[in-house]
């Protein structure tokens, strides 16, 4: 039996879901995923109608569309508008409503040059394909994505492709998860740390969770053994007082990280104050491209700054993504907002949590 097999192995998971009950107890515990990937995987599997009705699960900023600002759409609708401008970016950003409902979808059907993607170096054939235009990558993600594209930046110097430029609204998980546990509305006892990001900065990140705020993180998988088995070592740590951060996903995470991936961000990139949608500004959470790469930069190359904007009326995509409501208490799921007709980007994406309820929750 493969890692995969094991991971989904109802016989171990009902081990596991045991286990847990057991170390809960009649304790109540209040744990946060922070990975668009984890959302799904408890929803999907089926995870989040077997947990104990006293271990509450609660969606975080984990989805990187999910959590792009208002003013981050503005800015990319802006740059749309641009004739000499074309626009590269993932599909689920082109669905993200921006002031008054507009998405980059619209400005497509308007006629602006915006191209979908699937790496930033497809962004990087289109800048070869299209000298006469400046493409722009729309850089959003965490420390998952951010190396890929700072490995793209360093190949369009290296090629001289100065068409080629990146709008770097990339994000850093170690700063929101301090900042959630500085919100008073924000009342989380456990963090289920995400694999995925864990590969490229590995443990070292959040050592202050258990250090500055007495709260237990624990990396996990995504198949349902890895998460329950996490949970578990979160249960546990919580009951005996004993806060740590623990590497439950070995097969996939060093406790190092990746030290290439990390050279690669340090190279290009530094750390900057970023916009959260829910959370607005905190420091050091995002990533800017180095002035020595400021040729790349399209905030640099356009002189961008990001206005102020009023906010989608009636959404509440940002206390879902601050764990402070579940997606069914906001007035507009399942009726205004829909994935066929979306108010706000936590129903837009795969990884939204309000498209997770929608599909697998039967609410």
């Amino acid at each position: 039996m493969n890692a995969e097999e094991r991971g989904k192995d109802p016989v171990l998971c009902r081990t596991l879901l045991k286990r847990l009950q057991e170390l809960l107890g009649d304790r109540k515990l209040r744990f946060m995923e922070v990975c668009g990937t984890h959302t799904v995987a408890i929803f999907q599997s089926g995870l989040a109608r077997l947990l104990p009705a006293n271990l509450t699960h609660l969606s975080g900023p984990g989805c990187p569309v999910c959590v792009t600002h208002d003013s981050e759409v503005a800015a990319f609708l802006e740059l749309a508008q641009k004739p000499e401008v074309i626009l590269a970016t993932f599909g689920d950003l082109l669905r993200v409503p921006g002031p008054e409902g507009q998405s980059l979808k619209h400005a497509r059907a308007n006629g602006c040059a915006i191209s979908i993607v699937y790496s930033p170096m497809e962004a990087l054939t289109l800048a070869e394909a299209h000298p006469e235009k400046t493409v722009v990558f729309l850089g959003i993600g965490f420390e998952t994505t951010a190396p890929t594209v700072a490995a793209t930046l360093l190949l369009a110097r290296e090629r001289k492709l100065c068409n080629f430029t990146v709008l770097s609204l990339h994000k850093l998980v170690p700063p929101v998860l301090k900042a959630l546990l500085d919100d008073a509305a924000c009342q989380v006892d456990a963090f289920l740390l995400p694999g995925h990001v864990s590969t490229v900065i590995g443990l070292a990140p959040y050592a202050f969770l258990p250090r500055d705020y007495g709260v237990p993180g624990v990396v996990s998988g995504f198949e349902p053994a890895d998460i329950l088995l996490a949970l578990c070592e979160l249960v546990k740590a919580h009951k005996e007082r004993t806060p740590c951060v623990r590497n439950a996903y070995p097969r996939g995470v060093a406790d190092t990280g990746n030290p290439r991936a990390c050279a690669l961000l340090e190279q290009v990139f530094e750390p900057k104050d970023a916009l959260w949608r829910g959370l607005g500004r905190i420091a050091e959470s995002g990533l800017a491209i180095r002035k020595v790469f400021a040729d790349f930069d399209a905030s640099v190359r356009f002189d961008l700054t990001l206005r102020e904007v009023k906010p989608i009326a009636g959404c509440r995509c940002g206390d879902v993504l601050k764990g402070a409501i579940t997606p069914a208490k906001c007035p507009l799921f399942g009726k205004r907002c829909t994935p066929q007709a979306p108010v706000g980007p936590c129903m837009v994406s795969t990884e939204g949590s309000c498209a997770a309820w929608y599909k697998y929750a039967g609410l």
